[in-house]
């Protein structure tokens, strides 16, 4: 692990969530998509598993396969549900997954492999009548301070708007049934624990981690300041042939 990722494990370890989310983001994606209660989902990039109960509730008769890259979200999230048999997490890579799912549910993370190309490649992993649920970074004004646009640009230069989005998917082949705008509520389930944790580590004790510490907050300040101009886009998606 080099120096930046010790750091950055430091400021997240045993953090709740690794980005903005909520359980009832869960429970409309899993409505919206008519996702039944037996239904096979897969949690892709699953970080900690703060979703991995509002999945469960989704389909309680169903099982919930996560999992995540990086083994240190893995542990923390089989620390919580290691002893509930409707739950498999393991280390993985989003981009292999096989099913087949009823619903595969991506928070903040397809970015990594592109919409449509991730969209792509977890077609054949989708059961007949499945769906996919991500969030995405996404801009909801024309209007956009030029400290946000730096800020994005240096963050994710792919960043668009909610058509932007929908015309990836569209390009992946697939159909948007419904969108969500996530909360503040949700932004605030992950910014308030990670800003108390950049308090309890500051100042750094290395160059390394006063830049984790220093992006962290700067990161938090860009949304509680422009946060009426972007945020996290909830879509949930359908191959065109459903």
């Amino acid at each position: 692990m080099t120096a930046d990722w010790e750091a950055f494990f430091t400021l997240h370890r045993d953090l709740p969530r690794e980005g903005p989310g909520e359980p009832s983001d869960v429970a409309w994606a899993a409505a919206t998509a008519a996702t039944p209660a037996t239904a096979r989902i897969c949690d892709a990039a699953c970080g900690p598993g703060a979703d991995l109960a509002a999945l469960h509730a989704a389909a309680p008769q169903g099982h919930v396969t996560a999992l995540d890259k990086h083994p240190q979200f893995v542990d923390q999230a089989r620390a919580l549900h290691r002893q509930d048999p409707a739950m498999t997490l393991h280390v993985g890579d989003m981009a292999e997954i096989t099913g087949p799912y009823d619903l595969i549910w991506c928070a903040g993370a397809l970015y990594f492999l592109g919409i449509a190309d991730g969209l792509k490649t977890w077609r054949s992993a989708l059961a007949p009548g499945g769906a996919v649920a991500f969030s995405e970074p996404c801009w909801f004004t024309d209007d956009r301070a030029q400290e946000a646009a730096d800020f994005w640009a240096g963050e994710y230069p792919a960043m668009t708007d909610a058509a932007g989005i929908d015309a990836q998917v569209r390009a992946a082949g697939y159909r948007t049934l419904g969108t969500r705008k996530l909360s503040d509520s949700a932004w605030e389930a992950y910014y308030g624990p990670l800003e108390r944790r950049v308090a309890s580590l500051s100042p750094g004790d290395t160059p390394q981690m006063q830049q984790v510490l220093d992006d962290a907050r700067r990161e938090a300040q860009i949304w509680r300041t422009y946060r009426d101009s972007f945020g996290y886009l909830l879509s949930v998606v359908v191959p065109d042939d459903v």
